[in-house]
Order: structure tokens, then C-alpha cells, then sequence
């Protein structure tokens, strides 16, 4: 659990916040004031505000229809933009400051619908109770800024608990997607959802398979990417809603072997996930990386397909990591990943045993080299996620683990410095190729290429001379191979 909110540091929180961003909030709510609409501030940036969280994306709701709302802005701001006309909502930056407001609304789904039916409503109190937790079901009334907590938000964010304003069960019917958000906000505000919302979300996490696979995926990757995604994962796999939205990871939860010869996957995974997540800093962006967490999350999703017991009752998952690849890629491409993200997160499910194979640094300088190449731009997540994949509690095994990765990762260096650090490549190019060779574009110009791409890979880089030699010599003996394989078949025949 976080630590209770105090009080007296919450109050003076607010109150600076609500000074910072009084030039833009104070202006705004006079405007609609004097074109006889009220104005609030409502919701994530008055939660925040209590959390000492500074923002400059603003959530405000009205009474104006959203041409009204148009109207306002318009002339006030430097940009204006209506995507969310059709939910009462427009959107305007000025200067620093992005600024959302919506017309008071009360939506729900229909129960075979995947769109919520958005009807505008008419008062604020309307309007908050209607939103999916008390924390997020306050507002500040502007240009007054009087406070309005009809539902207890501060009482609850004070205890860090998420409860619906009404009872879950109608919120999480008349929004399904509402669910998720309970995970996702509990993972990224470290809250407890409370028993009435969760025994509500398992008894109607079927519900959740009304909403479209794009929304399911956006409060997923904010869920991945909060700073407490394991206190959101394990309330979505406690509330069955795991099983339709994510169900690799439940999946996980293998049944122990009477002499408890594996350890558990599924608890392995989410360890795993947070030792990445500390890792982060080496990939050198800023904020939280999805793919090297979803990566470090499907991992393993290969075991359960894959796991053999052998006569001695020891336990095998021989070829989990292509397996989970494929499974990976298909769950991903389910949820409407990106091709880009869904072959980057496979590529690292696929990989992530390879490093297993280099002992105690036997490989050769062609396996390290491969081992780039096959890695290609996701070799520093790879380094991440390999590294993460370590859990013993054998602190000699996990010593000797990350030496022995530490001698991976110096190898690759030495061969970059030695080798240079563009992408492993041929020494000649295919125009290089079909001028040496004498040949036009096609198969052979692309055999030529991957053959001298192996040599690269075996031999380090070579001259252009000396890799126009060995390609010439490498097409004399196909030329010799091929002429071998017609005379036998001539002889056969006669």
C-alpha cells in the first residue's frame, strides 16, 4: 500500500498547483462565465494536483455544447482541434498548455455494443457521478475554484483506494472498459481496488469482450507502463479478466510437479518484468520502454505448450522461446499491435535463450558476431531482457550469469571498435557484385550476397580486393559444382 496521504500537504499541493495553472484556468472560466456556461477543472489533473503531480494538459468540463465550446476557444487559443466532437469534446493548445473540455455527459454501452451512446448532460454533478472512480470524480469549479468532492474522492485517495461513485456493478455495465482502468490506475497510482469493485469485475469480466481490441490495447500498454504493473497484472488475472484479454499470462500459473522440480512461471515473469523495468536506464530514453516490458512479460508464454516430463520427473521446455515467438506474435497482432512493435517484441521472445548457448565464452568471434546480426537493432533490449531473465536465488549462480554476460557485452564492444560499428554487412554491395561477376539483377546477385555476408560474419571484414577475390573464387567452384552435377546427370541418363 502507499503511504496515507496527508492531509495538510495535500491542501497546499492543491492550492499551488492551482495557482500555477490559475492564468490559463482563471481566464478560461471567466470567459465561459461571461457566455453563461459554467466551467471546471475535473478529474486526472485535480487528482494529481492532491498528489503534488504538475501537469499541462488540462481536463475541463461545461455546460456548453461543443459549438459553443468552439466558439470560446476559438479566438482564444493558438490551435484548435474537434476529433472528439462526437463525445462532446474540444481540444485547443495555447502556448505550453493543452486544454481538453467536454460538455457535461452521461454515456453507457449498450449490452452488445462496442460504442458507448454519448448523450450530453445537464449539470456537473451529473457529469462526475458517471465517471469510473471517486478519485477521478472530483472537480474545481473555475473561475471560483471551489471544490466539488460529492463522492468522497479525497477520503479515498487520502486511504489509496479505487471505488466506483455508484456501485461497480452499473459503471462496469454501462463501461465495460472500466475494468481495466481499475488495473491500470492501481498500477500506476499503487492503490487496492476495493472488494465490492473486484468481486464486480470477476463476476462480470466477460463483459470486457464487448470492447474493441484497440481500447483493450491502449489501457493495456498504460498498464505495462505504469510504475506498478505487477499490482495491476495480478488484478487482472485474479478477476478472469487476464483469461480474454491477455490469457498467456494466467497460463503461466502451471501446476507444480509433485517434487517441484520448475519454479513457478508465472511468478518468474512478473520478477522478471520488474528486474527490467530497473534495467530501463541502460536503453537511454526517456520514461518507460513497452516493447523491452512486454518482451520480458511474454518471455516465456512458450512453457505451458512446451513443457515434457521426462523418467526422472525433471521438467523440459525444449523450444519455448519459438514457440512463445509465434504465440507472442499472434496475441499481439490480436490487439492491433503494430507491425513494428509486434515483430520487435517477437524478435526478443525468440531470442531471449541465445545467450544461454555461449557458456563460459566458448563462442567464436563469427557466433558473437551472428549473434549481433540476429539481434540487429534490438541487441540493447536483448541485453536487457537476457539479463532480467535471471531470478535465482543462488547468488553464485547469478554472479557467475552476469560475468559472464559483462564478457558478452565487452566482446561486442571490442569487435564494434575493431570491426566498426555500422550494422554487419558484405564488404560489396550488390552492384559491386553484378559488376565483378559480370551477371544482371536477380537470385544470383542475392546468393552472391548472403554468401559474402557469411564470410563477414566468419571472418570479420575484409578488403574490397580481397573480398573481390574470394567472391571470384567462391563463383568458380559453383560454376565447377554446377557443371560437376550436369555431367553426373548426363552419365545417368545414357
Amino acid at each position: 500500500m502507499p503511504a496515507p496521504l496527508n492531509m495538510a500537504s495535500a491542501q497546499q499541493a492543491v492550492a499551488a498547483e492551482l495557482a500555477r495553472i490559475e492564468p490559463v484556468t482563471g481566464e478560461l472560466g471567466r470567459l465561459f462565465a461571461a457566455a453563461g456556461h459554467e466551467l471546471a477543472l475535473v478529474g486526472g489533473p485535480v487528482r494529481d494536483a492532491m498528489l503534488g503531480r504538475k501537469h499541462n494538459d488540462l481536463d475541463l468540463t461545461t455546460s456548453a455544447t461543443p459549438e459553443e465550446t468552439e466558439r470560446i476557444l476559438g479566438p482564444w487559443g493558438d490551435a484548435l482541434w474537434d476529433m472528439g466532437r462526437d463525445f462532446g469534446t474540444i481540444g485547443c493548445r495555447k502556448g505550453p498548455w493543452v486544454v481538453e473540455v467536454t460538455t457535461y455527459r452521461t454515456d453507457a454501452y449498450d449490452p452488445s455494443s462496442r460504442k458507448p451512446a454519448v448523450a450530453f448532460g445537464d449539470s456537473l454533478e451529473g457529469d462526475l457521478v458517471r465517471r469510473d472512480f471517486t478519485v477521478n470524480a472530483m472537480a474545481v469549479r473555475l473561475p471560483g475554484q471551489e471544490l466539488e468532492d460529492p463522492h468522497g474522492g479525497v477520503v479515498d485517495l487520502a486511504h489509496g483506494v479505487l471505488r466506483t461513485p455508484g456501485r461497480p456493478e452499473d459503471s462496469f455495465s454501462d463501461d465495460p472498459l472500466r475494468m481495466m482502468r481499475a488495473a491500470r490506475f492501481a498500477a500506476q497510482l499503487d492503490f487496492e481496488v476495493d472488494e465490492a469493485a473486484v468481486a464486480a469485475m470477476t463476476a462480470m469480466a466477460e463483459r470486457i469482450d464487448i470492447i474493441s481490441a484497440e481500447r483493450v490495447r491502449d489501457e493495456l500498454v498504460k498498464l505495462v507502463c505504469a510504475p506498478h504493473p505487477r499490482r495491476g497484472l495480478a488484478l487482472l488475472v485474479q478477476t478472469g479478466l487476464a483469461e480474454r484479454v491477455l490469457p498467456e499470462l494466467p497460463a503461466l500459473k502451471l501446476e507444480r510437479d509433485e517434487h517441484h522440480r520448475h519454479k513457478d512461471v508465472y511468478e518468474h515473469t512478473l520478477t522478471v518484468l520488474e528486474q527490467a523495468i530497473d534495467l530501463e536506464p541502460r536503453l537511454g530514453g526517456e520514461g518507460p520502454d513497452f516493447v523491452s516490458r512486454f518482451a520480458a512479460l511474454m518471455h516465456d508464454v512458450g512453457k505451458p505448450r512446451t513443457r515434457r516430463f521426462v523418467g526422472d520427473g525433471t521438467v523440459t521446455f525444449h523450444h519455448h522461446d519459438v514457440v512463445g515467438a509465434k504465440i507472442t506474435r499472434k496475441r499481439m497482432q490480436a490487439l492491433r499491435f503494430s507491425k513494428d512493435e509486434t515483430e520487435a517484441v517477437s524478435q526478443l521472445v525468440a531470442l531471449h535463450l541465445r545467450f544461454h548457448g555461449y557458456g563460459s565464452g566458448e563462442w567464436t568471434d563469427s557466433a558473437v558476431r551472428r549473434y549481433v546480426r540476429d539481434a540487429g537493432d534490438q541487441l540493447e533490449r536483448l541485453h536487457v531482457l537476457t539479463r532480467a531473465d535471471c531470478t535465482t536465488r543462488n547468488q553464485r549462480k547469478a554472479d557467475r550469469l552476469r560475468r559472464t554476460y559483462d564478457d558478452l557485452e565487452e566482446r561486442i564492444e571490442r569487435l564494434r571498435e575493431a570491426e566498426g560499428r555500422a550494422a554487419v554487412r558484405p564488404d560489396l554491395d550488390g552492384n559491386q557484385i553484378m559488376e565483378i561477376l559480370g551477371i544482371p539483377a536477380g537470385r544470383e546477385v542475392g546468393e552472391a550476397y548472403r554468401w559474402l555476408l557469411e564470410k563477414r560474419l566468419d571472418d570479420g571484414p575484409m578488403s574490397e580486393e580481397a573480398a573481390r577475390e574470394a567472391l571470384l573464387g567462391w563463383w568458380a567452384e559453383r560454376a565447377d559444382g554446377a557443371d560437376g552435377a550436369e555431367t553426373s546427370e548426363g552419365s545417368e541418363s545414357g
